[in-house]
């Protein structure tokens, strides 16, 4: 017992004197000169060191358990064993021996050694053969520079935090996917990278590698899915806590969720806290109280103005071409400006840098295609395609939807005189590309482009009688029922990065979003001399916007402790929207055109120890149309109590000119126009924003809580009166102005890695106006939801993904008929008339649902990938009541609740060649 305990103590003080970072010169065996001309690490370290056993013919003894928790991401170019073994030791935690007959035993510096591994340990021991692996630092306080790609595609990474081990500090990799560290201890410290849906990649610096020009490759959570089991865990499909009010979000969490038809990204932002999830018919953001057009959209750079495909059910962006989404739910930063609310930032695929490839989608809604590849040297390319077909998912969501909101209402195929001739038409399609050119290190040119349209034609000729055709005379009607919208809209992007602290980016875009409306009746008649006469009747709506932009954003890294960011904006608005009874006669024919000149000053600070971060700016503006200078200051700060609990809060003026204002229509749903302000009917509307928080998070967890408060003033509304006069109808147009305010709390509960993940998101809030015109009496917003609740589960299990959402929120406010009664017009007609009840003094029903979804991955990296999926959308087929319609009927008012979806089903399939 004694001499065994003697023994075990030997051993002890060997392992411990072996792991000092100071040791003795040992002699070289000959098996770690062996070098690999090239290897690529991205699994995990069991996997890697068994492939570079094969190169190399060497054996390897490792606890395979214990090194499969670890993945390697790294480039060996001409490196010898020692160098491999440094690099895999640094990043397992781990030191090696050589035994006796060669074997490479890895053990983990705190392992219990089993009596293979002492006895081994033992004799190499008396043959000078334990190494730790160590590198005497020769620079101290430097700067570190490069950038960071996917592996796969060789796309750069913006937002990648970059961390040293073991320090505070952060900084992240900028839109092209540069970044500067600075006052990094020693030229032997580790470099850590970690950016959503990505697993975590580690560098370590070498006195004997630059510190200059680094380039990092991340690999993707879906590459490493069928490689290394663990990797999940260290993986997380959203990032919320990195500033103040802030999400982003990974497309491959997209894919994962249960959805009708499409992957959506912004349905997956509104399972949110926050962001309201119950508009079943509108894919915009209602943010924190806010409205659709209160949120900030931009594409590559230039501002989409409307998002909504097929009535809203879908965004109108393809998530396939979207590379980062990041969200700011508010207090963002003074380089964003002209909206009230949040901010959405979309960076599309610059293409795959290294491979063609290209892959697909089909649902029972739409087909989607892309195709992607290097194009010479320094260029790539990257297009997508996609188009709506009529299926019985299709053609469910049309009707439902065309039926039920008051227009492009389906009409009976055969009239009272025979077959009427029905032009249903109805699809919509988006194409959007980027073209990436970089001739030299530093520069980088960007080309992107976007065009998307809905079509939904409801036209019907109806069958005429026999008599109304005899005698030579001829009668003819036409019932138009057509609806267009989209967007068109390009950026051209120079990038430059002019040294180690100095990076501009320059812009100019064009945008263009348009409406068109035509609800019209055409009545032909042809006497018997041939004269063709023919009237027009009905409503015709028409809105244009055009945006030209010019901006350069700089930014300047002074130090550590210092990133000040400056720039330009120029914006240029062409706004026109008109509103017919007839193809002659306008009640509203506005255009309005005006320049925003924009500049803006920001710097982030690091203080306390890098422990407070500040990001304190000021936008200024000049609108053309007021002639007035607007003022934006900001504040944001986050706060490091502790390594795991952090404090936050922002404060900030903000300012929108171009906004969309709702037409009011009790009847038959209210509309919304885009217009410009012009202080005079239009005022510039403005926000006051305030934003403090707390938040717990460690390696598995983040508890996440933010109040908010909004003061909104320069509200618009319009509405459109007709009052009987003895001539007959006359119109009355007005434009309202209001104020109001919004307020709440946002809780989030999230389990971030595992194969089991997902959170639990709950709202507070309040969302009040107040508008002279409705009477003293404030009122909640048409947009206010009390309390919304949500849950989020997704499951991994080998290559199946499973999902789950469900989704309460209480009823929004309406306003309703209170009385109607009959008026008799001079020419002896009679018309109907109603009162209304106080503005928004209703609620609508409170909205649930319950979401399933499962997907199968299938295919291996290199030869061709994909998956299957099914989801069923509101399983229990809840009857959630979208609005109410209104019928006046002998003086008495019918009300009927237009409901939203019942239970759908839906089936889509992926494939990617690579």
């Amino acid at each position: 017992m004694p001499k065994q305990l003697l023994q075990k103590s030997a051993v002890t003080l060997l392992c411990f004197f072996t792991s000092l970072p100071l040791f003795a010169q040992q002699p070289r065996n000959e098996i770690l000169d062996r070098t690999v001309d090239k290897v690529f690490c991205f699994r995990s370290a069991d996997k890697e060191l068994e492939k570079i056993a094969g190169l190399l013919n060497v054996k390897f003894n490792f606890n395979q358990a214990r090194l499969k928790q670890y993945t390697l991401t790294k480039d060996f170019h001409d490196d010898n064993l020692a160098t491999i073994l440094a690099a895999i030791c640094k990043a397992t935690r781990s030191k090696y021996f050589i035994a006796e007959d060669n074997t490479i035993y890895i053990i983990g510096r705190r392992e219990t050694y089993t009596p293979e591994v002492t006895l081994a340990l033992q004799k190499a021991e008396s043959r000078e053969q334990v190494r730790l692996v160590y590198e005497e630092p020769k620079k101290f306080r430097v700067t570190v520079t490069g950038k960071v790609t996917d592996i796969s595609s060789g796309e750069p990474l913006p937002n990648v935090t970059v961390m040293i081990d073991g320090q505070r500090g952060i900084t992240t990799t900028n839109v092209d996917g540069y970044f500067t560290v600075f006052n990094v201890p020693s030229d032997t410290a580790i470099l850590s990278f970690s950016s959503v849906g990505y697993t975590v990649s580690r560098y370590f610096l070498s006195p004997n590698k630059p510190l200059d020009s680094l380039h990092i490759q991340m690999l993707t959570s879906r590459n490493a899915l069928n490689e290394v089991v663990v990797v999940a865990k260290k993986v997380q499909s959203f990032k919320l806590n990195q500033k103040v009010s802030m999400i982003k979000m990974t497309p491959d969490l997209i894919a994962n969720l249960p959805s009708v038809g499409e992957k959506d990204i912004f349905r997956s932002f509104q399972l949110m806290p926050g962001i309201s999830a119950a508009n079943e018919n509108s894919s915009g953001l209602y943010v924190r109280g806010g409205t659709p057009d209160q949120s900030l959209v931009l594409f590559d750079g230039f501002t989409v103005y409307n998002v909504e495909h097929l009535f809203g059910f879908f965004s109108a962006f393809n998530s396939n071409a979207l590379k980062e989404v990041t969200l700011y739910k508010g207090g963002f930063e003074s380089k964003y400006g002209g909206r009230l609310s949040s901010v959405v930032d979309i960076n599309s695929k610059e293409g795959n840098k290294k491979n063609f490839n290209a892959g697909g989608d089909l649902s029972m809604m739409s087909v989607n295609a892309f195709a992607e590849g290097p194009i010479g040297k320094n260029a790539s390319g990257i297009i997508f395609f996609r188009k709506s077909f009529r299926t019985s998912l299709y053609n469910k969501i049309f009707d439902k939807y065309s039926s039920d909101n008051g227009s492009n209402t389906p009409r009976p195929t055969n009239g009272p005189f025979g077959s009427n001739d029905q032009k249903t038409k109805s699809f919509f399609y988006d194409i959007n590309g980027r073209f990436t050119w970089k001739p030299t290190k530093k520069d980088v040119f960007s080309l992107s482009i976007y065009n998307g349209k809905d079509k939904l034609d409801n036209s019907i000729i109806p069958a005429i009688p026999s008599f109304l055709q005899s005698s030579g005379r001829g009668f003819g009607i036409q019932i138009t029922d057509l609806t267009n919208w989209g967007n068109t809209g390009s950026s051209l992007k120079w990038s430059k990065r002019w040294n180690e602290k100095v990076f501009t980016n320059s812009l100019i875009s064009y945008s263009n979003y348009f409406s068109n409306r035509d609800r019209s009746s055409d009545f032909t008649r042809t006497d018997t001399s041939g004269n063709e006469t023919t009237i027009k009747r009905g409503t015709l709506e028409d809105n244009n916007l055009k945006d030209y932009s010019i901006k350069t954003d700089v930014e300047i890294k002074v130090n550590k402790k210092h990133t000040i960011e400056t720039g330009y904006h120029i914006t240029y608005n062409d706004i026109k929207y008109s509103y017919a009874q007839n193809d002659t006669s306008k009640i509203i024919d506005r255009s309005t055109q005006g320049f925003t000149y924009t500049v803006f000053l920001q710097d982030k600070i690091s203080l306390l120890k890098d422990k407070l971060q500040l990001i304190a700016g000021i936008r200024t503006t000049y609108f053309d149309p007021t002639k007035k200078l607007y003022y934006e200051p900001r504040l944001n700060a986050t706060l490091e109590i502790t390594d795991k609990i952090k404090l936050k809060g922002s404060a900030g003026q903000y300012y929108q000119f171009a906004k969309r204002v709702i037409r009011e229509d009790i009847l038959q749903g209210s509309r919304d126009f885009w217009v410009l302000a012009d202080n005079d009917r239009l005022p510039v509307a403005s926000a006051r924003q305030y934003v403090a928080g707390l938040s717990w998070e460690n390696k598995d967890f983040l508890v996440d809580v933010e109040g908010y408060c909004k003061k909104l003033t320069g509200l618009s509304e319009y509405s459109l009166r007709f009052q009987p006069t003895p001539g007959g109808l006359t119109y009355t147009e007005n434009f309202f102005q209001g104020t109001g305010y919004a307020r709440g709390i946002d809780l989030l509960v999230q389990k971030k890695i595992g194969n089991y993940t997902g959170w639990v998101a709950y709202t507070l809030g309040e969302a009040v106006n107040n508008y002279p015109v409705y009477g003293s009496k404030k009122f909640y917003a048409n947009n206010d939801v009390r309390h919304e609740f949500k849950i989020v589960q997704l499951y991994k299990w080998n290559r199946f993904d499973f999902s789950a959402t469900f989704i309460y929120a209480s009823g929004r406010p309406y306003t309703a008929p209170s009385g109607a009664y009959s008026v008799t017009l001079p020419d002896s007609t009679t018309q109907s008339y109603f009162s209304v009840s106080g503005k928004n003094e209703f609620r609508l029903p409170g909205y649930h649902r319950l979401d399933i979804g499962v997907t199968y991955n299938f295919g291996d990296k290199g030869s061709g990938n994909g998956s299957i999926g099914v989801s069923l959308f509101n399983i229990y087929n809840r009857q959630n009541v979208w609005y109410k319609n209104y019928e006046i009927s002998d003086n008495t008012i019918i009300a009927t609740d237009v409901k939203y979806l019942g239970f759908t089903p839906n089936l889509t399939f992926t494939y990617r060649l690579k």
